[in-house]
């Protein structure tokens, strides 16, 4: 990125001060022509750890690799300009001790140019996430449904409901006391998401959540259609382009199985033939 642009962009701090004004945009991303697409429109892009279920077929996120992660978010920053680009870190890549944690969270911003790493959980995380941020690595935090532990939870259940509840908030704010500079609050009752954005001093980001909060994510997959193995009820599609994409390909296969595909303008000549105003074809 040039210089110019890097001035431009977006930063954990800004971030971090748009606590109670207006609402965050964030969404995924996992490839560059749609980080193009979305960059103009969010102020945090992530990379996430969905992209195992999304564009691997993986079962859960448990077996997202460091590796995969990489990847896709050399990919996402060729496509950035603006946004803050954010990378999940992956299952196992963090949990054993905060070394662990900041030699990973090195390599990944190192590799990828993101600004930021997110992590999953709460009080128990709360050591690494100091540790990580007083080092120079600006932390997202990832409370209510943590998916990593999709196997500890039983499934993708709404968290939070009845006594649960003081600890998911104790959760929020032992994150945002450690240092982190947002707060993704996941499918977690609309009154605790509330709460937990009235109580604690950082923005809180919304998935299933409130829109009490400082601002709201999707899996851009979700919300254009184009992810149809299930579809969470905090989903709101914003487009069918599954149903618009197969019917297209659908079409592509009977004109060629009928030979009308490519037709007389899809191919060359002997001669080249002036097309565009002159150019040759």
């Amino acid at each position: 990125m040039s210089a110019t642009g890097a001035a431009k962009a977006l930063t954990p701090p800004d971030i971090a001060a748009r606590k109670g004004k207006m609402p965050l945009v964030c969404l995924t991303a996992y490839t560059t022509p749609i980080a193009k697409l979305v960059d103009d429109h969010c102020d945090v892009v992530l990379v996430g750890d969905s992209v195992g279920m999304v564009l691997h077929g993986l079962p859960s996120t448990v077996g997202v690799t460091l590796e995969m992660m990489i990847m896709h978010g050399k990919a996402v920053r060729r496509g950035l300009e603006k946004a803050v680009m954010v990378v999940d870190m992956p299952f196992g890549s963090y949990e054993e001790s905060p070394e662990q944690a900041f030699r990973n969270a090195v390599r990944l911003m190192a590799e990828t140019g993101c600004s930021a790493i997110k992590l999953e959980g709460g009080e128990s995380i709360a050591g690494t996430i100091r540790f990580l941020a007083m080092r120079g690595v600006p932390v997202m935090g990832h409370v209510g449904l943590t998916p990593q532990a999709v196997n500890t939870f039983g499934g993708y259940r709404v968290q939070g409901r009845g006594e649960d509840a003081e600890h998911i908030v104790r959760d929020a704010i032992t994150v945002s006391e450690a240092g982190a500079f947002a707060v993704v609050l996941e499918k977690i009752p609309e009154a605790l998401a509330r709460q937990i954005t009235q109580e604690v001093a950082i923005p809180t980001i919304g998935i299933g959540a409130s829109p009490a909060c400082d601002g709201q994510i999707l899996v851009v997959d979700d919300m254009l259609g184009l992810f149809g193995t299930f579809r969470p009820k905090f989903v709101k599609r914003y487009a069918e382009l599954a149903g618009t994409a197969e019917a297209a390909i659908a079409t592509y296969a009977s004109e060629v199985r009928e030979r009308r595909f490519p037709a007389v303008e899809h191919v060359f000549g002997d001669v080249p033939r002036p097309v565009n105003g002159g150019e040759a074809a």
